[in-house]
Protein backbone atom coordinates (compact mmCIF):
# COMPACT_ATOMS: atom_id res chain seq x y z
CA UNK A 1 0.00 0.00 0.00
CA UNK A 2 1.23 3.46 -0.93
CA UNK A 3 -0.86 6.18 0.65
CA UNK A 4 0.57 9.40 -0.77
CA UNK A 5 -1.02 12.82 -0.91
CA UNK A 6 1.37 13.85 -3.73
CA UNK A 7 3.87 11.80 -5.70
CA UNK A 8 6.45 12.19 -8.43
CA UNK A 9 7.46 8.76 -9.67
CA UNK A 10 6.24 6.25 -7.12
CA UNK A 11 9.35 4.11 -6.76
CA UNK A 12 7.81 2.02 -3.99
CA UNK A 13 4.84 1.32 -6.26
CA UNK A 14 7.13 0.30 -9.13
CA UNK A 15 9.16 -1.94 -6.81
CA UNK A 16 6.04 -3.70 -5.55
CA UNK A 17 4.77 -4.12 -9.10
CA UNK A 18 8.16 -5.54 -10.20
CA UNK A 19 7.93 -8.08 -7.37
CA UNK A 20 4.45 -9.15 -8.60
CA UNK A 21 2.74 -7.74 -5.53
CA UNK A 22 -0.76 -6.33 -5.80
CA UNK A 23 -0.82 -2.61 -5.09
CA UNK A 24 -3.31 -0.36 -3.35
CA UNK A 25 -2.31 3.28 -3.77
CA UNK A 26 -3.53 6.86 -3.86
CA UNK A 27 -4.59 8.05 -7.30
CA UNK A 28 -2.15 10.98 -7.27
CA UNK A 29 0.75 12.09 -9.41
CA UNK A 30 2.46 9.52 -11.58
CA UNK A 31 1.02 6.67 -9.52
CA UNK A 32 -2.00 7.08 -11.79
CA UNK A 33 0.24 6.50 -14.83
CA UNK A 34 1.97 3.54 -13.21
CA UNK A 35 -1.07 1.61 -12.08
CA UNK A 36 -4.12 1.65 -14.29
CA UNK A 37 -6.83 1.14 -11.70
CA UNK A 38 -8.34 -2.32 -11.74
CA UNK A 39 -5.86 -3.70 -14.28
CA UNK A 40 -2.53 -3.12 -12.50
CA UNK A 41 -3.43 -1.67 -9.11
CA UNK A 42 -6.35 -0.62 -6.97
CA UNK A 43 -6.25 3.16 -6.83
CA UNK A 44 -8.11 5.22 -4.26
CA UNK A 45 -9.18 8.69 -5.43
CA UNK A 46 -9.01 10.42 -2.03
CA UNK A 47 -5.77 9.77 -0.11
CA UNK A 48 -7.50 10.68 3.15
CA UNK A 49 -10.31 8.13 2.68
CA UNK A 50 -9.15 5.43 5.07
CA UNK A 51 -12.32 3.37 4.61
CA UNK A 52 -11.69 3.07 0.86
CA UNK A 53 -8.09 2.01 1.45
CA UNK A 54 -9.29 -0.60 3.91
CA UNK A 55 -11.94 -1.89 1.48
CA UNK A 56 -9.36 -2.16 -1.30
CA UNK A 57 -6.97 -4.15 0.88
CA UNK A 58 -9.85 -6.35 2.00
CA UNK A 59 -10.80 -6.96 -1.64
CA UNK A 60 -7.31 -8.29 -2.32
CA UNK A 61 -7.27 -10.33 0.87
CA UNK A 62 -10.58 -12.03 0.01
CA UNK A 63 -9.53 -12.81 -3.57
CA UNK A 64 -5.97 -14.16 -3.54
CA UNK A 65 -6.28 -15.41 -7.13
CA UNK A 66 -7.31 -11.94 -8.29
CA UNK A 67 -4.53 -10.39 -6.22
CA UNK A 68 -1.99 -12.72 -7.85
CA UNK A 69 -3.34 -11.86 -11.30
CA UNK A 70 -3.08 -8.14 -10.52
CA UNK A 71 0.51 -8.59 -9.35
CA UNK A 72 1.49 -10.63 -12.41
CA UNK A 73 0.02 -8.08 -14.82
CA UNK A 74 1.76 -5.30 -12.91
CA UNK A 75 5.13 -7.08 -13.20
CA UNK A 76 4.74 -7.40 -16.96
CA UNK A 77 3.98 -3.67 -17.27
CA UNK A 78 6.91 -2.72 -15.06
CA UNK A 79 9.30 -4.78 -17.17
CA UNK A 80 7.98 -3.26 -20.36
CA UNK A 81 7.74 0.36 -19.25
CA UNK A 82 9.73 1.30 -16.15
CA UNK A 83 13.12 -0.41 -16.10
CA UNK A 84 16.23 1.66 -16.78
CA UNK A 85 17.30 -0.58 -19.66
CA UNK A 86 13.98 0.03 -21.36
CA UNK A 87 14.35 3.80 -21.04
CA UNK A 88 17.85 3.67 -22.53
CA UNK A 89 16.56 1.59 -25.43
CA UNK A 90 13.68 4.01 -26.05
CA UNK A 91 16.04 6.96 -25.91
CA UNK A 92 18.30 5.34 -28.51
CA UNK A 93 15.40 4.61 -30.83
CA UNK A 94 14.11 8.18 -30.51
CA UNK A 95 17.53 9.50 -31.54
CA UNK A 96 17.70 7.20 -34.55
CA UNK A 97 14.24 8.24 -35.73
CA UNK A 98 15.22 11.90 -35.44
CA UNK A 99 18.22 11.29 -37.73
CA UNK A 100 20.83 11.45 -35.01
CA UNK A 101 23.66 8.97 -35.35
CA UNK A 102 23.57 6.18 -32.77
CA UNK A 103 26.16 6.50 -30.02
Amino acid sequence: MQKSTAEGFGLTVAEAMWKSRPVVASAVGTIVDQGVSGALALLVADPSDLASFGKSVETLRRDPTGADRLGGTARARTGAEFLGDRHLEQYGRAGQRAGAPPE
